[in-house]
C-alpha cells in the first residue's frame, strides 16, 4: 500500500492535470507529507530490488526533525523480520512509483546493524547515531536544537 492509498483525508488527491498536461499542485505533497501515510510504504534500491517497508518514523523531539525510518526486511508474515534504523536523509521519495528508494545493495542492508522488535537500540546515544550514519554514508543533523 502506498501513500496515496493511505490518504484518508484526501490531502494528495488535489493535484489536477491542466489542459496541456501540466499538473497543478493543490494541497501538500510531495514536499510536505503526513507521517501516517508514509508508514507501510515500500523501499526499493536503485536495482529495483525490494528492501522492505517502513514500519515507523522516528522524530527527534529536540529539533522536530525526522531522524530515522525504521525499515523491516526479511522474515515471513512478521516472523523473523529484522528491523533497521535508516537515516531519513538516506531515503528518497520516488513519486513516480509511489515508494522510497535507498541507495544500498541488498547484501549491504542484510549486514547492516539491525535489531528485533523486542530489543530496540538507544537511538539517542551519540555513538549509536554515529555508527548508523557512518554505515549509510550520511551525516546527522547538527546545531539546530530547538528548546
Amino acid at each position: 500500500m502506498n501513500y496515496e492509498e493511505r490518504d484518508t483525508y484526501g490531502m494528495y488527491k488535489g493535484n489536477l492535470v491542466g489542459g496541456s498536461g501540466v499538473v497543478v499542485q493543490q494541497g501538500p505533497g510531495p514536499e510536505l507529507m503526513g507521517a501516517d501515510t508514509l508508514m507501510g510504504n515500500d523501499v526499493y534500491n536503485l536495482k529495483d530490488e525490494d528492501l522492505g517497508d517502513i514500519k515507523e518514523i522516528m522524530l527527534d523531539m529536540r529539533t522536530g526533525r525526522v531522524s530515522y525510518a525504521v525499515l523491516s526486511f526479511g522474515g515471513f508474515l512478521g516472523m523473523g523480520e529484522k528491523l533497521f534504523a535508516v537515516p531519513w536523509s538516506a531515503l528518497t521519495l520516488d513519486t513516480q512509483n509511489k515508494r522510497f528508494t535507498l541507495n544500498v545493495d541488498k547484501e549491504h542492508l542484510e549486514s547492516a546493524p539491525g535489531f528485533d522488535q523486542n530489543s530496540w537500540p538507544n537511538m539517542a546515544d551519540p555513538s549509536w547515531e554515529k555508527g548508523i550514519h557512518d554505515y549509510y554514508g550520511t551525516k546527522p543533523y547538527t546545531g539546530d536544537v530547538i528548546v
